[in-house]
């Protein structure tokens, strides 16, 4: 969950492209090569929170030249409170990579301001695409979509057996006792802070709060588990992105967040985030986990992720009506209240 953010003045933009000799030297040290060139440098689409730039090398490795492709990953200017550092999210990446989870291999966490100012880490880069419209839209993938959708739960299903005892990841919060409740209150508080009254959203979270299920046991989720932050090729799962807000909680949530109608882009027919259907998903998910949700305990965390997107989404068009960040993206963001809002409605229904 995001929370407003002023600018951090220790955060000034960041050029880098400029540090890519200091960058390359310090590579070659790090990494044992003979010399390190790095030949192109590009800012990748996306990532309203953190930058993400795509490093392209060539290393010297007893005299033979080889070829590397790494994505260096830092913060953006204007950050969000709940957005863990990078040291932490390398080691969350690290943590899930170690339990089997599918992610880009992490590689090194610099945390010398010589470089570039600031913290940032370097993982493999991936081949594919993570376009949500491509992937609910590219004909090419029909046949791979039920495999895929099982995958993708199966994945999930593994990040849900690392448990809040994990010796590496004690720098976390603490489990809740009552992590749904929690929420709640959390999201209530952020729904306070906003300008003006936003009578759907409160009318959803006050039904979720009537008819929320009992919580399960706290298990490490991504919190942002969806169409959009993993990485296909070829019909196969090559990767699972951006983990700056994972954290300990109910693993259903996760579940409903990769499963909500907002999530499916150019298909909202496929439950499974656009990619396919509903039942191969929670297959592959079960598989691994031996749990598999009801529909309404499925309805109700779809309800949850509708609110706290929309919550999200109000909060990136604050980041740039008060000037924190001045971003055409962002204050699209702002535009998709209504349609969430729709959504909230039509999950609620007639009940209380």
């Amino acid at each position: 969950m995001h929370s407003p953010s002023a600018p951090n003045s220790d955060l000034p933009r960041i050029d880098v492209p400029s540090a890519l000799a200091p960058l390359a030297a310090r590579l070659a040290c790090q990494f044992a090569y003979e010399h390190v060139e790095i030949e192109s440098c590009e800012r990748l689409s996306g990532g309203a929170i953190q930058e993400n730039w795509l490093l392209s090398a060539s290393v010297l490795v007893h005299g033979e030249p080889i070829e590397k492709r790494w994505v260096l990953r830092t913060d953006a200017p204007s950050t969000v409170a709940v957005s863990m550092g990078r040291a932490q999210e390398f080691a969350v990446l690290q943590a899930v990579h170690q339990a089997g989870v599918t992610v880009p291999d992490p590689l090194w966490l610099c945390r010398d301001p010589g470089i570039l100012g600031r913290d940032f880490f370097l993982m493999a880069a991936l081949e594919g695409t993570a376009s949500g419209f491509r992937l609910t839209t590219d004909k090419a993938l029909e046949l791979a979509r039920r495999d895929l959708c099982r995958e993708l739960g199966a994945n999930l299903a593994l990040l849900h057996e690392v448990k809040p005892d994990h010796a590496e990841l004690d720098f976390l919060h603490a489990a809740a006792i009552d992590p749904i409740q929690r929420d709640i209150d959390l999201y209530r508080q952020y729904l306070d802070e906003l300008p003006i009254a936003h009578p759907v959203i409160e009318w959803g979270l006050r039904w979720c709060e009537l008819n929320r299920p009992d919580a399960l046991a706290p298990r490490l989720i991504h919190r942002d588990y969806r169409t959009g932050n993993y990485m296909v090729d070829q019909g196969r799962l090559v990767g699972v992105l951006d983990w700056e807000f994972a954290g300990w909680g109910d693993p259903r949530e996760d579940l409903g967040w990769f499963t909500a109608r907002c999530w499916r882009f150019a298909r909202p027919d496929r439950e499974a985030g656009g990619i396919g259907q509903l039942d191969d998903f929670l297959e592959g998910y079960s598989s691994v986990s031996g749990l598999r949700p009801t529909l309404e305990e499925l309805r109700f965390w779809q309800l949850m992720a509708h609110v706290r997107w929309a919550l999200i989404a109000l909060q990136q068009a604050q980041r740039h009506l008060t000037g924190q960040q001045r971003s055409l993206e962002l204050a699209l963001t702002g535009r998709l209240i209504p349609e969430l809002e729709y959504e909230i409605l039509s999950l609620t229904g007639a009940r209380p």
